[in-house]
């Protein structure tokens, strides 16, 4: 036995074998267990998808990893001088470090975006200032689209601020100014009223209309403040059209609505 383990067959070609099976049960057992574990703490995810694909991507790292270590092994079994080799492969990576930090930088922000699910395509998001859909995530850039359809491309390392409008209902807000001189009962009927037609007729809504009173009073008008709550981003739509709705309705019911003085001074 002793005599078969320092035999050059076993040097040469056994004990690389060995190695490499080694190195290939440690991988499947290293992935098995980083995919599991990763299953089950986003196994709620809203993007299965994402998930997936950060996984594939570790697990590809993992493999060229221990394939580059494996290769170490062998050569180093070969008598091959190891030394040198990572020696040489030092200078070459603090070259290509310096040279492509800012890349390395986008790849390790586009991960930590995608694993902490900051944001995924369709999100409605404000980034540095600017806010937009999400139109497409890599692990280089983001690109965003505002509603005039303007594209902002964000490198992944440049992003510091993240607001996301989509991972809750949205609130719509209104304000309704009437003339100081009506009958403030008959226009909160009015109003009141018209928010009975929008909880039944409108789409999008999450909550029943509110009336949360008089806002703001001056000389010549009395404003109140409508709220609701609406589905993710669906909030501007819901205001225009209960803006709309509700100058309708005061009008056909008569109610005066603040008129616009000009005071015009005599330059004399």
């Amino acid at each position: 036995m002793q005599e078969f383990l320092e035999s050059s067959i076993f040097i040469y070609i056994v004990k690389p074998i060995i190695y490499i099976a080694l190195a290939f049960v440690f991988y499947k057992i290293l992935t098995f267990l980083l995919n599991r574990a990763l299953h089950t703490k986003y196994l709620k995810s809203k993007n299965k998808k994402r998930v997936n694909t950060t996984l594939s991507l570790i697990n590809n790292c993992l493999k060229y990893i221990i394939i580059f270590l494996t290769i170490l092994v062998v050569l180093n079994n070969f008598g091959i001088n190891v030394s040198s080799i990572l020696a040489g492969l030092g200078i070459v990576a603090a070259v290509l470090t310096l040279a492509f930090q800012d890349l390395a930088k986008d790849f390790i922000a586009g991960i930590s975006i995608v694993m902490e699910d900051q944001f995924e395509i369709g999100d409605n998001v404000m980034i540095n200032g600017f806010r937009g859909d999400v139109i497409e995530m890599g692990l280089k850039t983001t690109r965003l689209r505002d509603y005039k359809g303007a594209v902002q491309i964000i490198s992944n390392h440049m992003i510091t601020e993240v607001t996301n409008y989509s991972l809750n209902p949205s609130l719509a807000e209104i304000t309704i100014a009437v003339d100081s001189s009506n009958d403030l009962d008959k226009v909160e009927k009015v109003i009141k009223e018209t928010m009975t037609s929008i909880d039944s007729s409108y789409q999008g809504l999450k909550s029943k209309t509110e009336l949360l009173g008089v806002e703001m009073i001056d000389q010549n008008a009395v404003t109140y403040k409508i709220s609701v709550t609406t589905k993710t981003n669906q909030n501007f739509t819901v205001e225009r059209n209960m803006r709309r709705d509700f100058q309708a309705a005061l009008l056909k019911a008569k109610i005066k609505l603040p008129k616009t003085h000009m005071e015009v001074l005599n330059g004399k």
